[in-house]
């Protein structure tokens, strides 16, 4: 409930047909997460005040000392820890500095690496390591993204009881209860989620079976065609909770989707 008030959940209820305590539980389903986004995919509504809160491609600039990570894949994302809204994530990430995160939208994503750059350390950029094969030899092109605040809700809502009840009342029942989630979760925007490069938190966006269960929870997903068109493929990075906080990147895993 704290993530969508009150007033607008049971205008969105008596909109679609759907009873108060059904509304009220699919509620409490909900995780906020943040959109990293395009600014020509942002509403055009306040996208003028918004400063980058992350970018794809180009080279990473890593402290003295640190090179790029043994074995890792090409450089995807930067998340500007301190740019994000904070208080549209329910996972503990740095207060500042910047997360790296370097992967293969070609292969397996087994050579994933985040790292974290805090704030106020000098950097230097880093070249393309040596040792790279020809499809992993790359520099993608550098795009800055702009965070814009989501709602997301649990794979398997349908399956609560109160949902589960609802529907089986009347076939139609189906067709009100997917508008209602949909509407709630497009609430946030006043309409339908612009496309996303990154997101950052909340329930996956999964194509197959979701790997944020059972403890594990998303720290962000990458879609491949944002940062090459050519590149068909999502990235999700997921851990437990206790290691997003700490910073215990290395416990991370990596997973790809087609």
């Amino acid at each position: 409930m704290a993530f969508i008030d009150e007033h607008t959940l049971t205008e969105l209820a008596e909109e679609h047909g759907v009873p108060g305590d059904v509304a009220r539980e699919l509620a409490g389903l909900l995780r906020p997460c943040v959109f990293l986004v395009r600014y020509e995919d942002l509403p055009e509504r306040g996208r003028a005040d918004l400063g980058r809160a992350g970018w794809t491609g180009g080279l990473p600039s890593l402290p003295e000392g640190v090179d790029w990570p043994d074995g890792a894949g090409p450089f995807v994302l930067g998340v500007d820890c301190a740019a994000l809204p904070r208080d549209r994530l329910d996972i503990e990430l740095p207060p500042d500095g910047q997360l790296l995160f370097f992967s293969t939208f070609k292969y397996e994503p087994d050579n994933a690496v985040v790292l974290h750059v805090p704030a106020g350390v000098p950097t230097v950029e880093r070249p393309l390591p040596e040792g790279l094969d020809d499809q992993e030899a790359v520099a993608y092109e550098p795009r800055p993204l702009y965070a814009l605040p989501g709602l997301t809700i649990d794979h398997d809502w349908y399956g609560s009881p109160a949902a589960k009840a609802f529907e089986g009342a009347r076939a139609e029942d189906d067709e009100a209860l997917d508008c209602f989630v949909e509407a709630v979760v497009n609430s946030v925007h006043g309409g339908p989620a612009p496309h996303s490069v990154a997101q950052i938190g909340g329930f996956s966006d999964q194509w197959q079976v979701a790997p944020d269960q059972d403890g594990l929870v998303l720290l962000a997903q990458i879609s491949g065609n944002g940062v090459d068109h050519r590149l068909f493929t999502l990235n999700l990075t997921v851990g437990i909770r206790e290691d997003i906080a700490a910073g215990r990147w290395e416990n991370l895993l990596h997973v790809q989707q087609c």
